[in-house]
């Protein structure tokens, strides 16, 4: 079967087209047909029998009509390159640009800092290890203009910490003291917030949870546990939970255990833990006392931990859950709450010092417990903290996590010592 040549004339041609060579589109006459242009006769893909001809020397690669040819040295032939690609050895060196001795000689002024190489730091500052850059503020002190301040034993920025520690606890205590039914406004913000931030670290999981029901689930069953008490907490949760569901039916059933997981998670977790803060707060006459006990004894808990860990810790706690945390820590953390809350509940409440040294105990266990388990969670999402949303705290949850454990504790306890009167 014959074909027609696209480059030549209109006629059929087949294998036994005529010696001539095709017409290129693009005729290029200082072309060199070079060693390939075979007989048009021979088989396609046959080893061509014209062999090229091996180069001579280095400096054959320059005869180029674009190259320097006037900057460039020519090589000797057998002289090999540095680098695969680029001959580096065939620029001369530009005046001025030698290369600085380590070791100037005796009698001579060294004329400067040493430049930094791949192994060796600038002059002045030790060297790092490999694959560690040097800091550019090692020969600035801790602490000075353009060094950033110096990181405490806890791994936190202790000035901010201190400075959004004092924020947070004037955001709360202002409203419970000044207006108690704001605190409701509070509680809302805070634990939308945390339930945003869960939402977003339980994504490292690969699990989606709906964030609109959760959200106004979670406001929900605080403003109603505020006015109806633990039942109404309670069918709160359950109205959560059946919204959610219904809600992430729409998506499919793609993943929908593990998104249901990580959503009832939320939901318990959040607001459900978070709303006996509004029942400690609406109880009649005395909510914001108890409210005020509660977080003293948690921040006594947390305070007395970190002093004791800091300077005397030596045992590990939990060291696969969190590795800082110390048996000391832990006795510095119940001492403190017990002795400072056997101290409030009898001034304010009129309890004994011993109902108060256990209530004390009760709050820091379950504050410890609290902390432990964010810190689970935070360890298999694989994250650091929940958000960057607090300057030296992390996420807001990473300052709920013990208050979230620590006021279901405290409410039942005050129950039973300080029984409120309706």
């Amino acid at each position: 079967m014959s074909h027609l040549d696209p480059y030549g004339g209109a006629e059929a041609r087949g294998w036994d087209r005529p010696d001539q060579p095709a017409h290129l589109p693009w005729p290029e006459p200082n072309l060199d047909p070079g060693p390939w242009s075979a007989d048009p006769h021979a088989e396609r893909y046959a080893t061509p029998t014209t062999q090229v001809e091996p180069v001579r020397g280095a400096a054959d690669l320059l005869d180029h009509d674009d190259a320097p040819t006037g900057q460039i040295e020519r090589i000797p032939a057998g002289v090999g390159l540095d680098h695969d690609d680029a001959p580096t050895a065939q620029f001369a060196p530009v005046p001025g640009d030698e290369p600085e001795p380590d070791d100037p000689p005796p009698g001579r002024r060294h004329r400067g800092r040493r430049r930094a190489g791949a192994g060796r730091p600038t002059s002045g500052q030790p060297a790092s290890s490999p694959g560690e850059q040097p800091s550019p503020h090692l020969d600035r002190p801790a602490g000075s203009p353009g060094r950033p301040a110096a990181p405490s034993r806890a791994g936190r920025n202790l000035p901010a910490a201190i400075s959004v520690g004092l924020g947070l606890g004037a955001v709360v205590l202002l409203p419970l003291f000044l207006y108690t039914p704001s605190f409701l406004l509070v509680l809302a913000a805070a634990f939308g917030v945390g339930i945003w931030e869960m939402s977003r670290a339980v994504r490292r999981a690969r699990a989606v949870v709906p964030l609109v029901p959760l959200i106004v689930g979670g406001v929900l069953t605080v403003t109603i546990a505020w006015f109806g008490g633990l039942d109404a907490l309670l069918l709160g949760l359950l109205v959560t939970l059946a919204g959610t569901l219904v809600w992430r039916l729409g998506d499919g059933m793609a993943n929908f255990r593990r998104d249901m997981t990580a959503a009832t998670l939320i939901a318990v977790y959040v607001p459900f833990l978070g709303g006996f803060a509004a029942l400690l707060a609406s109880s009649p006459d005395d909510g914001a006392l108890r409210i005020l006990v509660t977080l003293v004894a948690v921040v006594l808990s947390d305070t007395g931990g970190y002093a004791a860990g800091a300077n005397f810790g030596k045992h590990p706690m939990a060291p696969t859950i969190s590795p800082k945390k110390s048996w000391e820590g832990f006795a510095g953390s119940v001492g403190a709450a017990a002795l400072g809350s056997a101290l409030l509940l009898w001034l304010l409440f009129d309890v004994a010092p011993w109902w108060g040294a256990v209530f004390g105990v009760a709050v820091s266990c379950a504050a410890v417990l609290g902390d432990l388990a964010e810190s689970m969670i935070k360890r298999d999402l694989g994250v650091k903290d929940m958000s960057n949303l607090l300057p030296g705290h992390g996420g807001l949850m990473d300052r709920l996590d013990s208050v979230l454990f620590a006021v279901p504790t405290a409410y039942l306890l005050l129950v039973v010592l300080v029984p409120a009167v309706n």
